[in-house]
């Protein structure tokens, strides 16, 4: 895990969904002062510690930034009342990928907003957290986003032959799995567990040709209300956020001209990043630098 700078102060907190759920998170805060809020949005089944070293970055470029984890993710899951540090079951634990958004980061905006209103407010979404700006009502309180590796994450847009692998493992494993157990199990190597109202949503937007564009949920209204500036960065080597995927998430904002920055690792001296490799610490000097500047206007 990569340490956080001297200069950086880390605070966890709880705060409350609109549904009064309590939800985890960590606040770091520069010593000095404050200029620009940020809040890093998870991808599915992803906990915020690995956005640990980003945040960190950030808050000592000058920004506060709140990570944290979803619904039955992460220290957002409840525990067991018994063992020692054991979290509750999932089975019988109700919440989907819209109610995360819905009820868990639009409070998170929302939380962000009221305790930093004389400072803009910038956006980070990695994979779902990308996805979930669309649907919140209050995404007009955002004033810049940056997707990493965010996408419309139909099977289709993948790379073959891991297209054909995704649409295997989600429908004739993982489906069956999940309503056998009540809930999908990291160990079939989906992340974390998840509940099962979550992933069963998921690969009902896996299987889409337009992703969640295919669904008839109302919160796909709120797509056009976001009316900030968006960069979407997308990598080369990422099997699932292609290009096309990207860009086809990002039509979805209607009201805007989202930008999509396509990276391939040898532009940033990398052999590889990814799905998740922008997190790692080796590209603090480029494409952590990148996004910062972009986000503070620098």
């Amino acid at each position: 895990m990569d340490a956080a700078p001297d200069d950086v102060f880390i605070d966890e907190i709880n705060f409350p969904a609109t549904d009064g759920y309590a939800l985890t998170g960590t606040l770091f805060l520069p010593r000095g002062t404050k200029r620009h809020a940020v809040l890093i949005n998870s991808a599915t089944a992803v906990p915020r510690k690995i956005y640990r070293g980003f945040a960190s970055y950030l808050a000592h470029r000058g920004c506060a930034v709140l990570t944290y984890d979803y619904r039955g993710i992460g220290d957002s899951r409840l525990p067991a009342m018994v063992g020692y540090n054991q979290p509750k079951s999932l089975v019988g634990f109700k919440a989907s990928m819209s109610d995360w958004a819905a009820l868990d980061v639009t409070a998170a905006v929302s939380w962000m907003r009221e305790r930093y209103n004389t400072l803009p407010l910038a956006y980070v979404g990695h994979s779902f957290g990308g996805q979930a700006l669309g649907l919140i009502a209050n995404n007009s309180e955002i004033s810049r986003a940056a997707f990493v590796a965010s996408q419309a994450a139909t099977w289709r847009l993948m790379t073959s032959p891991e297209k054909y692998r995704v649409f295997a493992f989600m429908n004739l494993i993982g489906v069956p799995l999940v309503h056998t157990l009540g809930y999908a199990p990291g160990w079939a190597g989906v992340g974390e567990d998840l509940p099962k109202g979550v992933f069963l949503q998921w690969a009902e937007w896996v299987s889409s040709p337009r992703y969640l564009f295919d669904s008839k949920l109302p919160a796909l209204e709120n797509f056009a209300k976001f009316k900030g500036e968006l960069r979407a960065l997308c990598f080369s080597d990422d099997p699932w956020a292609t290009q096309p995927a990207v860009e086809l998430l990002a039509s979805g904002f209607t009201t805007i001209k989202p930008e999509v920055l396509n990276v391939k690792p040898s532009d940033v001296g990398a052999k590889a990043i990814g799905h998740f490799g922008f997190f790692r610490p080796e590209h603090r000097d480029t494409l952590w630098r990148g996004v910062a500047e972009w986000i503070q206007g620098d």
